[in-house]
């Protein structure tokens, strides 16, 4: 206590001028608990000037409700708070509750008014005696007011202020007492202290701290477990029996003796209270606040996000962040708990968390968008084999990892600026490898671009020599697609992929219009290429990823968010011609046919960047689209080939053969149970093209007749060798397409050269079906002997191959 100045008045003389003028304001007295050195200097005009100045109603604080994230069964995924808080109403607060926070911090509490001057003078005598602050005197309603200040404090400045061992700061609280006290009941004020009121542990109000500590509800506490509790408020961080149990003891038996003393319980009571333990370690419910401390760490963290992207819950991203950890907020996901399970399963089961691979996968349902599950082979956390970065979404949100050039699965959107075109399925381009691309030409939506450099692109699989887009999309003829993207220009392609959510996951910018565009040279996250072959799925129509399906404010009542957002971004007759050309991929013959499996329609495409530095497998039914991929995560990145998956070393990287079985897996367990279901034939326009005539050249001079076709518009390419026929020898046999049978314009014609026999094979003459075996069942007993063997579409042919 400092030297009293010459200045100081004595204590009594402060005492009694400030009750003074607290009782002409309308006060019983003021209960301060500060020393009383702060009386000095502190005159009745000042304290009579700091009354008249404070409001005269008191602004109830929004109590800071925690917000709960929940799965779409309803189950939660994660608690978001700045407290623990879940608010009840004083008829849910146990009797015994009551009784104990009244004995011990303000035993008058229902005999006076905004304060009690009785508690006032013993707490400012025993202060005085001591020389600091022994005794409390606040009542309380003091409390409640002092507790409501902080919390509305946003800044540490205000939080000071509201703490401040000063009488400016008592006198302020003693005029929003009085308001307090004339705006409710006492029940009312009681019940608000104990909501708001900090019980230590992170457990903020008397529910979340009867749960935290005992594991019941605020109406079923004892009496040892009320005066437990009662006795927190004091000093919530020195009494927490979590960590200090024998001060917590030595508290709880404080108010015990003093409910005791006040006759609130009996001596048999008290007697059996004081013997209980003050905690059972096993029932203490640990706070597990945040998205961390969920089940699913990256799915919740991808909602938070989203949430705080939304303009509805603030106007900046801090207020917005508050605003959802405090405002008791009830978000319902997409989530569905059992196709994560089966996601994080497939991904368990086909890596480990220390390999140096990563793995994920997305999956979506086509036509709504939602977000059924996502899954990675790293934990959330930053011990080894664990990862902050979700690997399933772009960059763009906080811990997206940017995901990774998409491969060949970029073909997919090719496929379908070709349809849009009115290039038919059936279309054939011949497709070396390498092909020599320099000196051409390709548009995009700025202008031309013309290949300047060597640029001779391979094949990475065997296929033949001119296929049509089923069979180059079956062994993904990277020399086919980029032909074919040349003939529908960039400009289209970007565009649809833009459509379906493709941008670069990394920096959020439009995907690169160059040659290579088609071979998937931009980064894209599985989130985004999952969504987009759901559009592909459902006929066209593009749903943007719908995460938050229901939020409701602390009331229950719905709050206006997005629902789903879908458009029809392609029509439904292109997609069911990338459907017929995807679903063939996972048929006999193609990349993904190992994967295929149970009765419904299945289509997908596989994807290996340069260098194996990631591979990806995308596929869909017409209920669940999902792409998944393994990759090299750490840079610099190196290719796939010797670094270790599932513990053991990858030999030969693939698409279809090292993230395929994460998604066959994965799919197969979500689809389970699930009804069958069948892709949409394509039109025959879609398949055969807007056939126009083709000029009759049998029997002319192949060059000639080259011509004749090239003046109708159409492509011209003369097979090497020769084929039985009744032709002259030298000149046209037929060609492919048939006369009869026209073509689209611009497509390619293949010319085929008369040997001039007359023979004519019983059996037609192909790849799959050698010469002399027996015919399948309806095959027309006069054949051409020379129908090409890949292509259906001719009844005559009896064509039954892959295409």
């Amino acid at each position: 206590m400092r030297v009293r100045e010459k200045g100081d008045r004595g204590v009594v003389q402060s005492v009694v001028l400030f009750l003074g003028v607290s009782v002409l304001s309308g006060a019983l007295a003021a209960g301060l608990a500060i020393p009383f050195a702060g009386l000095a200097g502190f005159t009745t005009e000042k304290t009579s000037d700091t009354l008249q100045d404070l409001p005269q109603q008191f602004d109830e604080v929004p109590l800071k409700q925690k917000s709960t994230i929940l799965a779409a069964d309803g189950s939660v995924i994660a608690t978001l708070a700045e407290q623990n808080r879940v608010p009840v109403k004083l008829k849910d607060v146990a009797p015994i509750m009551q009784k104990a926070i009244v004995a011990i911090e303000d035993d008058r509490f229902y005999e006076h008014g905004a304060l009690d001057a009785k508690g006032t003078l013993r707490a400012l005598l025993q202060n005085q005696s001591s020389g600091s602050v022994q005794q409390g005197g606040s009542s309380i309603t003091q409390q409640y007011v002092k507790i409501s200040l902080v919390e509305k404090a946003k800044t540490p400045a205000e939080v000071a202020a509201a703490t401040a061992d000063t009488y400016q700061r008592k006198v302020a609280e003693l005029r929003y007492a009085i308001a307090v006290e004339k705006q409710y009941s006492k029940n009312e004020i009681l019940e608000k202290y104990l909501n708001l009121a900090n019980f230590g542990d992170g457990a903020w109000g008397i529910q979340a701290a009867a749960q935290h500590y005992f594991s019941v509800n605020a109406s079923q506490l004892t009496l040892p477990q009320a005066a437990m509790l009662a006795g927190l408020v004091k000093n919530p961080t020195g009494y927490d029996p979590t960590n200090s149990p024998s001060r917590a003891k030595e508290r709880r038996d404080v108010v015990l003796r003093r409910m005791l003393q006040l006759n609130v319980i009996s001596v048999s009571q008290a007697n059996s209270a004081l013997k209980t333990p003050v905690i059972d370690p096993n029932k203490v419910r640990p706070n597990k606040l945040g998205c961390a401390n969920g089940p699913y760490p990256f799915y919740c963290e991808y909602v938070v996000s989203l949430l705080e992207d939304n303009p509805a819950f603030g106007k900046t991203k801090a207020e917005r962040a508050n605003y959802i950890k405090t405002a008791g907020l009830t978000v319902r996901t997409s989530l569905d708990r059992k196709i994560q399970a089966d996601a994080q399963r497939s991904i368990d089961t086909h890596s480990q968390t220390t390999d140096q691979a990563v793995a994920a996968i997305t999956i979506v349902e086509p036509g709504t968008g939602l977000v059924k599950a996502m899954a990675q082979s790293r934990g959330y956390g930053s011990k080894r084999g664990q990862t902050s970065y979700n690997y399933n979404v772009p960059k763009s949100y906080p811990g997206g990892y940017g995901g990774w050039q998409n491969g060949s699965t970029m073909k997919a959107f090719t496929i379908a600026a070709a349809i849009q075109k009115g290039i038919p399925l059936n279309y054939k381009i011949n497709s070396p490898s390498p092909v020599h691309l320099e000196g051409q030409t390709f548009s995009t939506c700025d202008g031309p671009y013309k290949i300047t450099k060597p640029y001779d692109p391979k094949n990475s699989t065997q296929n033949v020599a001119v296929p049509n887009m089923i069979q180059a999309a079956q062994k993904s003829t990277n020399t086919y697609f980029l032909q074919l993207s040349q003939r529908t220009g960039l400009c289209p392609i970007a565009k649809i992929a833009a459509s379906l959510g493709l941008y670069q996951a990394q920096t959020g910018e439009a995907l690169h219009q160059v040659p290579s565009m088609t071979l998937g040279i931009d980064n894209i996250s599985p989130l985004q290429l999952a969504n987009a072959y759901a559009a592909f799925a459902a006929r066209g129509m593009y749903c943007q990823p719908w995460l938050i399906t229901a939020v409701k404010d602390s009331a229950g009542k719905a709050v206006s968010i997005p629902g789903a957002q879908c458009k029809q971004a392609l029509s439904q007759e292109v997609a069911d011609g990338v459907n017929a050309v995807l679903h063939q991929v996972m048929e006999t013959g193609g990349t993904g046919s190992k994967l295929k499996f149970g009765k419904s329609d299945l289509a997908g495409k596989t994807g290996t960047i340069n260098e194996a530095k990631a591979v990806w497998y995308a596929g869909y039914s017409s209920k669940l689209a999902a792409a998944a991929t393994v990759a090299d995560a750490s840079p610099p990145y190196h290719e796939l080939q010797g670094q270790t998956l599932n513990g053991k070393k990858i030999n030969d990287p693939s698409g279809s053969g090292t993230a395929g079985p994460i998604w066959e897996a994965a799919m197969k367990a979500a689809l389970q149970g699930l009804p069958t279901t069948r892709f949409v034939a394509p039109s025959s326009v879609v398949q055969r093209g807007n056939v126009k005539d083709l000029p009759f050249v049998n029997g002319m001079n192949p060059e000639d007749a080259a011509n004749k076709l090239r003046q109708a518009g159409f492509e011209v390419a003369i097979a090497s060798g020769t084929v039985n026929s009744e032709e002259t020898a030298g000149t046209v046999a037929y060609t492919d397409p048939r006369q009869r049978d026209g073509a689209p314009d611009g497509s390619l014609v293949t010319i085929y050269v008369s040997n001039g026999s007359k023979s004519k094979p019983t059996t037609p003459t192909n790849t799959t079906k050698p010469p002399g075996t027996t015919k399948p069942p309806g095959t027309p007993t006069t054949l051409n002997p020379n129908c090409p063997p890949w292509n259906p579409k001719y009844p005559n042919c009896g064509g039954r191959g892959q295409g």
